[in-house]
């Protein structure tokens, strides 16, 4: 579907209702997408002083009277903060204006602001590029660019206008991992996409409303077996539960493939639980702690941007698997899987929230980070070890079942002998849909064993002709001897390549 014709089905429309549970209401997970208008270590840009042309640059105060101005409705105050701006070339203002086009697109500063901001845009950065705001943030994420002192609280306060919470997570004292000039209004509320806490499970058994061809998420921990299905993770993107006596978080981020299971007992001693912000940052998920609202990348498991971000702080990956709930149940017979009694109202069907998204080679919000060396959306398992990132296309996993790779000074061997999960379902928004979920994969260490498959699913050869087993921890020689699992998870490739601009690719 053409990406301005979805924003125009979507709306805002999160925003405005409620239903009388007290919940949102919510008939799809509603994302902005372009104009309205018609026309680990996360490696970011070191960034530099801004250039300003001017040998009379605006000093600290009246730069922070000048965004006060910008956000009034004295207009003729605005107009005269957007001439001072532009008698003294101050670039750092660029980003203002660019947030101040985004709040005139999306409604929540009058649209007759819209032909000034944009004049004035393309006044101080040289460009000519209209009203087309993913090009705009695009050429401003390569850019060296930095906003004026006091951006990061002006631009809680422009966003507390959707929803006053924005304001707590933006704000000027916060130690910033990331650049706030990135982030974006993802359409929803904070906790508009709700989390699921402690969610009720039943017996793998009881599960009637899941075919055995669909998508699941599965975790393993002490020997305690439970199952997620996307048909339910897609319209809650998170789960806080307690698996095998571990708090885990399974942080699902839609836009970019990617579901990963945190273990919420972080290194300074504390445990967390978390929520969805409502902000994105290269189309990557924004989640909350709800102990202190930082900010964190749910790609990474690290603070980006609140009271943690000037800590130490990266939560351990744990292990999880996309696979069909058929081949789940039928490794793990014990398990648990979600209810669909989750206290929430969604129509909870294959494909219903994002089938039109997952079916669709494009992006949804703008990511100036890419790479042409695999399509945007498709699949990788992606592994960051020994400090070195890398991305296995997960077609080719599946196609060679079993690799030998070494990865930092770790051998491992990836095994993906189930192939890939599609998924047939109805989108709201598009009707039929058709895509590819992902794939069961598990890496393992190898030590100085190399492996090929064996003759079942979950059976490895070693080099000597001895047979392995697969579990979830481990892989079991015939000896009893064992080695043990290496965490990584799927995305799709522009969702990893934009944090790992430099990450390896399995050939």
């Amino acid at each position: 579907m053409n990406s301005l014709v979805r924003i125009f089905i979507l709306g805002i429309m999160v925003v405005l209702t409620a239903c009388a549970s007290g919940q949102p209401e919510i008939t799809a997970p509603s994302r902005t997408l372009e104009p309205t208008l018609p026309t680990r270590e996360v490696q970011t840009p070191t960034l530099k002083p801004s250039p300003v042309d001017s040998e009379t640059p605006i000093a600290v105060l009246e730069a922070a009277d000048l965004l006060d101005q910008l956000l009034s409705d004295d207009q003729e105050g605005k107009d005269n903060a957007l001439q001072q701006i532009i008698d003294t070339k101050d670039v750092r203002f660029i980003a203002v204006m660019i947030e101040l086009m985004r709040a005139a697109q999306i409604g929540i500063i009058p649209l007759s602001d819209y032909p000034a901001t944009l004049e004035t845009l393309e006044t101080l950065s040289s460009q000519r590029l209209g009203r087309d705001w993913p090009a705009w943030v695009e050429w401003y994420g390569k850019s060296e660019y930095a906003p004026p002192p006091g951006f990061t609280s002006w631009k809680g306060r422009l966003l507390s206008r959707i929803d006053p919470r924005f304001a707590g997570f933006l704000q000027e004292e916060h130690t910033s991992r990331i650049r706030v000039e990135e982030i974006q209004w993802g359409g929803v509320l904070v906790d508009g996409i709700p989390a699921l806490d402690n969610p009720e499970m039943i017996p793998g058994d009881q599960a009637d409303y899941l075919d055995g061809i669909e998508p699941v998420f599965g975790i393993v921990i002490n020997g305690d077996a439970r199952a997620y299905p996307l048909r339910i993770m897609d319209w809650h993107e998170m789960v806080n539960d307690v698996v095998g006596g571990v708090p885990v978080s399974l942080a699902y981020c839609t836009l970019c493939g990617a579901g990963i299971a945190f273990d919420g007992r972080a290194p300074d001693g504390n445990s967390y639980t978390f929520g969805s912000s409502g902000f994105l940052y290269r189309s990557n998920k924004l989640m909350y702690d709800r102990e202190t609202n930082t900010l964190w990348n749910q790609l990474t498991g690290e603070p980006v941007l609140g009271e943690l971000a000037d800590e130490d702080i990266h939560l351990s990956i744990l292990p999880v698997v996309l696979t069909s709930w058929s081949d789940w149940l039928a490794q793990h017979p014990d398990t648990k899987v979600l209810s669909l009694d989750t206290g929430y109202e969604r129509p909870y069907e294959l494909g219903a929230a994002y089938g039109d998204y997952f079916s669709d080679d494009d992006t949804m919000f703008p990511v100036w980070q890419r790479s042409n060396e695999l399509p945007d959306k498709s699949r990788v398992y992606a592994l960051y070890l020994d400090g070195v990132p890398k991305a296995y296309a997960l077609q080719r996993l599946v196609d060679e079942q079993v690799v030998n790779d070494t990865l930092g000074e770790t051998p491992i061997v990836l095994v993906a002998q189930r192939g890939t999960v599609l998924v047939d379902g109805f989108n709201q928004r598009a009707g039929s849909v058709t895509y590819e979920s992902g794939g069961e994969v598990r890496v393992f260490e190898r030590g100085v064993h190399s492996f090929s498959a064996g003759h079942q699913p979950g059976s490895l050869i070693d080099e000597q002709g001895n047979s392995w087993q697969v579990s979830e921890e481990k892989i079991i020689g015939p000896e009893g001897e064992f080695a043990g699992r290496v965490n990584g998870h799927l995305a799709y490739w522009f969702g990893w390549y934009a944090f790992f601009p430099n990450t390896l690719v399995y050939k």
